[in-house]
């Protein structure tokens, strides 16, 4: 054996034990809080908007948890489910990882027979740690803000603006469903 042909193993070991760690912290990422607040403008009334709204998150399993009259803002908690395909995705992912790692430890260290590949049995604990971390009690607020633009008296309709803070998809979903155009991302 050429002193090239003894250095392939331990390379191949080495950089599927780091694309093993990257598919570890993707599946860790799965289940990563990504609260966003962003700042809305809509043609609808400041009466219909909350109209609205009350209905879009009723629909969505969302309850009313606070109301603070002062600041006029409203958080809402809603249970948040896991995703069945993204569960069975992940364990796959899991599962195709372990295996590639196996296939080059059994090549690397071939004294060890084919014991690595009891590592495949690892492969549903990635479904379940996603299955735990993602099913989770979801906050949403959001605040109705007076305009920034004088009431206009030639007919025009005034923009109303809405605050929310909630989870990224939550917020995408609401900007389909009702006629809300971004203004920016509030930090």
């Amino acid at each position: 054996m050429t002193a090239v042909e003894q250095l392939v193993p331990p390379s191949i070991f080495g950089l599927t034990f780091l694309l093993f760690i990257g598919l570890f912290f993707f599946i860790r990422a799965a289940t990563k809080d990504r609260t966003e607040t962003a700042l809305y403008v809509t043609p609808l009334s400041d009466v219909t908007l909350l109209e609205k709204l009350q209905e879009y998150f009723a629909n969505r399993a969302y309850r009313v948890k606070v109301v603070d009259p002062e600041s006029g803002q409203i958080a809402l908690e809603g249970n948040v489910g896991a995703s069945v395909f993204l569960a069975v995705f992940l364990g796959g992912l899991a599962a195709v990882g372990l295996l590639c790692l196996a296939l080059v430890v059994v090549i690397s260290a071939p004294q060890l027979g084919y014991w690595p590949y009891v590592l495949l049995g690892f492969s549903p604990l990635a479904s379940w740690f996603y299955w735990r971390g993602a099913n989770r009690l979801e906050q949403v607020s959001f605040c109705v803000l007076p305009s920034d633009e004088p009431a206009q008296t030639t007919g025009q309709t005034v923009a109303t603006q809405l605050r929310v803070t909630a989870h990224r998809d939550e917020l995408a979903t609401l900007a389909a469903q009702l006629p809300l155009k971004q203004q920016r991302e509030v930090e």
